[in-house]
């Protein structure tokens, strides 16, 4: 098992928050707002993220039954006579998905999330009331670009007729869901910024751990294996369904919908009469809305197994949440992004602790935004890292998976609304390298093979690669696909073996 605070750290320069020292977002201060506010006897008021139409931002389409103008901001208190923040225990069963606002990522990553309660303590400290201490002020905490940060709100929110417009919770007079999602809304900056996303963002957030994303049609072999391995570790998991073949093909096969993520909640075999049977447990966000395939709540097939494994496994409710085999899985679903802490969960030897180094950089338009490997004339003008890579350790050399190097590449276009502009397409490209001091100049990407790269450049928040490296030493070099296309980047290593990495600082003529 990793460390609980994941991979050994080698700091960078830029380095300096955790969970428990986070940056103030928007340099609000919680402790400080919040006394004020006992002090004077009045609840709290956010002015960065008012209770008016700023806040929710603007939707492109709407159900025809909902009119923004009825909307009115109201607290837990003035909603239900006995408020609180979390009834018994957080559990994926909370809540549901709203009818307004697609943001089924962010849900089923709160799904994800409700299974590693010190991870919810990381990002909903454990101090906060709707009763002890009251002030109508709260605040939740995310790793946002290579820094945690420290989300102020206060406690009104979104409501029409008295109900509320996006997450609810399914116990009337519970409100850590409908709370977190304005704190995340917030981040992004506006309720409406929450539309349309990737779950692998809301993970990376709640987390700062290692993301790997695997493509179902072309995952490794031991893909289960690794499934298995992650669901024992303090890992997130969560899916993206296929796309329908027509813009008005909702839904998939049995149930699944498309273009839809679920959160990953289990993995099992059991033995189907005499034949070993690989299931996966997902969770849809929508609280309903399940497969009707095979090993479904109504199946037949739940007769073919003992009845200790039914009890553990078969409950036929309409909460969202089924069973269906790994290869309907595999089949159906595009996608897997795993989050974990650390990936020496691969390993299952606690003498084999991997390691984390991040660096901060910028792709500059006039002058380190080279573009990509096939624009010969400016690809060197991007930045370059050099990564020496010791020999591996005989504990972490007997390790089950080969791999031993995970890069991770996150852009960051540093708008105040997460979807005020699009992605650029990004990638890297690993070299090995001879020593050598100063940056390496365009001649030597002349006919020069990667040992590694991304598999193509995408517009994703991050990218990331998982693969082997001899030790020795290499150059890293990330980058847009367009020369002069300008964002903040965060480029990060993880390794089986100890690592030194230095960003090569010499700016190109």
């Amino acid at each position: 098992m990793p460390p609980p605070d994941g991979c050994h750290h080698n700091p960078s320069e830029d380095d300096g928050n955790s969970p428990t020292s986070p940056l103030n977002f928007l340099d609000q201060n919680y402790q400080e707002l919040h006394q004020n506010c006992l002090t004077e006897n009045t609840l709290y008021n956010d002015e960065l993220f008012p209770p008016d139409d700023s806040s929710i931002g603007l939707f492109d389409d709407l159900p025809p039954d909902v009119d923004m103008s009825q909307v009115v901001w109201k607290r837990p208190s003035e909603l239900v006579s006995d408020p609180k923040l979390i009834v018994d225990d957080v559990s994926r069963f909370d809540y549901a998905q709203g009818d307004v606002l697609g943001n089924c990522w962010f849900l089923a990553a709160i799904g994800a999330l409700t299974f590693e309660k010190d991870i919810i303590k990381q990002v909903m400290p454990a101090e906060q009331s709707l009763t002890k201490d009251y002030a109508g002020i709260f605040h939740f905490r995310f790793w946002r670009f290579g820094k945690w940060i420290d989300v102020v709100i206060d406690d009104q929110l979104p409501t029409i007729d008295d109900e509320l417009l996006f997450v609810c919770s399914k116990t009337s007079n519970e409100f850590w869901p409908a709370l977190l999602e304005k704190a995340y809304a917030k981040v992004c900056g506006s309720y409406a910024d929450l539309h349309a996303g990737y779950i692998s963002e809301a993970l990376m957030d709640f987390t700062g751990g290692t993301h790997m994303y695997y493509t179902l049609n072309t995952a490794p072999a031991d893909l289960w294996e690794i499934m298995e391995c992650a669901f024992k570790s303090k890992t997130l998991m969560g899916c993206g369904s296929k796309t329908g073949t027509t813009p008005e093909e909702t839904e998939l096969l049995h149930g699944i919908i498309a273009e839809h993520a679920y959160t990953v909640t289990g993995v099992f075999e059991v033995m189907s009469e005499e034949n070993p049977v690989q299931l996966v447990r997902l969770l849809n966000p929508w609280g309903q809305e399940e497969w009707q395939g095979d090993w479904s709540d109504g199946s037949p097939l739940w007769d073919t197994v003992c009845e200790e494994v039914r009890k553990i496994c078969h409950e036929v409710l309409n909460n969202g949440e089924f069973w269906m085999s790994m290869e309907d899985f595999t089949n159906i679903f595009e996608n897997i992004d795993i989050c974990c802490l650390c990936p020496d969960f691969l390993d299952g030897s606690a003498e084999c602790h991997w390691t984390s180094e991040r660096h901060f950089g910028r792709w500059n338009a006039e002058t380190t935004a080279g573009g990509d490997i096939i624009k010969t004339e400016t690809f060197w003008t991007n930045p370059q890292f050099r990564v020496k890579i010791d020999e591996l350790n005989e504990e972490c050399a007997s390790g089950q998976h080969p791999e031993n190097i995970l890069v991770s590449l996150m852009q960051n276009h540093e708008k105040r609304h997460r979807n005020s502009q699009d992605n650029f397409n990004i990638g890297f490209y690993v070299f090995e390298m001879r020593s050598q001091s100063g940056r390496f100049l365009s001649e030597f990407f002349i006919d020069k093979e990667s040992v590694a790269q991304t598999d193509e450049l995408v517009e994703f928040r991050e990218v990331m690669k998982f693969f082997r490296l001899e030790p020795g030493e290499y150059l890293i070099v990330p980058c847009t696909e367009n020369p002069g296309e300008m964002a903040s980047f965060v480029l990060s290593v993880f390794s089986k073996n100890e690592t030194h990495m230095e960003h090569i600082q010499e700016t190109p003529e």
